[in-house]
């Protein structure tokens, strides 16, 4: 006999444990089944784990550079890399147990195993304890993504890593050569370097994030990079790899000349893949573009009425609180609810030395849409509570449209920019002008004043920087 629902759900990452719970939350009989952990990729082997190692790496820098000025001095400060590996598990542990009480408390069935489609109206699932199918009415697939793997460089996440290896490592690598100087090459690049890894970062672009954050906040990353020892090889392109003894030699194209690397550790981070050629879709019926992404419209749902997609497998940007937004969607279009995914901006965040974090248009993208755009920006290195932090590097940045200044796009590179980022977002959703922020009264000291700064900077007349004087308008001269 199959066990029947109203919903399943295939993933419990953070877009599948998210519609699960909604759904649960809206009256469905539900049902997740997860093959690995409970909180996906995210939660056990990518953004929870990458930020606690980046937290503690940051800590120590500190530590090592910034507290002597500060006046405080320490005898010593060593790195216990297991124990600081198995603190970052108990975090992954602790993120991926509350997704289960969340889950047990809102009624949801947890399905422990591998499914695949038999129709679109059924699935079986193979766990430890033998297979089982499942029908529902209605199901959400929530299969996420994994790392690309480039020829000659399988993984085997003892010597050539996926970033699942580079954040379960025992000790510190001496070397370490990372292909990829994308977003989570850099960010486990400084990490490494920060515990006291030589790394080399080997980019086929002209430059690192290329494409992914506005260039100038690329450019202040690439410039800490190298001031933190981090040796970045650009237009150069991986070509094999090999073993001499213990020692991993990898061979390059370095702008047209081949060159050999040696590392302890050599790390590919090129971008990751859905997971769509898992899960036997073609048995539901579904429709898959040639990027592998599964077919989707604005109510994230598939070519098969019953059969929705969320996440990493239905599309760019690959990021979990987008998969996290469309769970709820979902649920609720299912719920019959007239929703769509209308996002008008979906920020992101990449978690160097120093943070960027992004929403809406870069300036050469608002350009391309036909904007007349005026620009703003203002220094961390103005900012009181930025200084106070020694962390002066960066600025925040704003795009708005010139006739309207309604703002078009934000762009943060700095200390917490992570955490900035969320007041931009709520601007451009809500369609505020610059001076809405500008006339927004932020508290004193913080790094959030930046924003406001950048705002009144948009505008011409930023306090603490020095512009060039506005010409007086004519209401001005009338009253001279």
């Amino acid at each position: 006999m199959a066990q029947n629902f109203d919903v399943v759900v295939i993933g419990a990452g953070p877009g599948g444990y998210v519609a699960a719970i909604r759904c649960a939350q809206l009256g469905f009989k539900t049902a997740v089944i997860e093959r690995e952990f409970l909180g996906g990729v995210c939660l056990n082997v990518g953004c929870i784990p990458s930020k606690a190692m980046i937290a503690a790496a940051h800590f120590l820098h500190k530590a090592q550079h910034d507290a002597e000025a500060m006046g405080i001095t320490f005898k010593s400060i060593a790195v216990d890399m297991k124990k600081l590996e198995g603190w970052k598990q108990s975090v992954c542990n602790k993120m991926s147990s509350g997704v289960g009480q969340l889950l047990k408390g809102n009624g949801i069935t947890v399905l422990m195993g591998e499914a695949e489609f038999k129709s679109s109206k059924e699935l079986s699932v193979k766990s430890k304890s033998g297979t089982e199918s499942v029908s529902a009415k209605w199901f959400i697939l929530a299969t996420g993504s994994r790392p690309i793997e480039i020829p000659g460089f399988k993984f085997d996440e003892t010597d050539v890593l996926s970033s699942t290896g580079a954040l379960a490592l025992q000790q510190i690598p001496k070397k370490v050569v990372v292909i990829g100087g994308g977003y989570i090459g850099l960010e486990i690049s400084s990490y490494l370097a920060k515990l006291g890894s030589e790394v080399t970062v080997v980019e086929a672009t002209g430059s690192v994030l290329n494409g992914v954050v506005d260039p100038e906040c690329a450019q202040v990353v690439s410039r800490k990079l190298t001031k933190a020892g981090i040796k970045v090889l650009l237009n150069a392109k991986a070509k094999s790899q090999k073993k001499s003894g213990t020692t991993l030699e990898i061979t390059i194209d370095n702008n047209g000349k081949t060159e050999t690397l040696k590392a302890d550790k050599l790390l590919v981070t090129v971008g990751r893949r859905p997971n769509s050629d898992q899960g036997n879709l073609k048995a539901a019926g579904l429709q898959i573009d040639e990027r592998g992404f599964v077919k989707v419209d604005a109510q994230r749902r598939t070519n098969i009425p019953n059969i929705f997609a969320i996440g990493d497998i239905c599309g760019q940007p690959m990021l979990a609180h987008k998969a996290s937004h469309e769970g709820v969607l979902v649920a609720e279009v299912i719920s019959g609810k007239n929703r769509v995914f209308d996002a008008k901006s979906v920020p992101a965040v990449v978690f160097t030395d120093p943070e960027i974090a992004a929403a809406g248009l870069m300036e050469s993208e608002a350009k391309a849409k036909g904007y007349e755009i005026t620009v703003g920006k203002f220094p961390f290195a103005a900012n009181g509570r930025a200084t106070a932090l020694m962390e002066t590097d960066g600025f925040v940045k704003i795009i708005a449209d010139a006739k309207t200044n309604i703002i078009l796009g934000v762009h943060i590179v700095g200390p917490e920019a992570s955490n900035l980022i969320s007041e931009a977002v709520l601007a451009i959703e809500m369609g505020a002008r610059v001076e809405d922020l500008a006339l927004t009264i932020h508290p004193h000291p913080t790094l959030g004043e930046t924003m406001m700064e950048a705002a009144e900077a948009t505008l011409g007349h930023a306090i603490h920087v020095i512009q060039k004087p506005l010409a007086r308008s004519k209401e001005v001269a009338a009253h001279s």
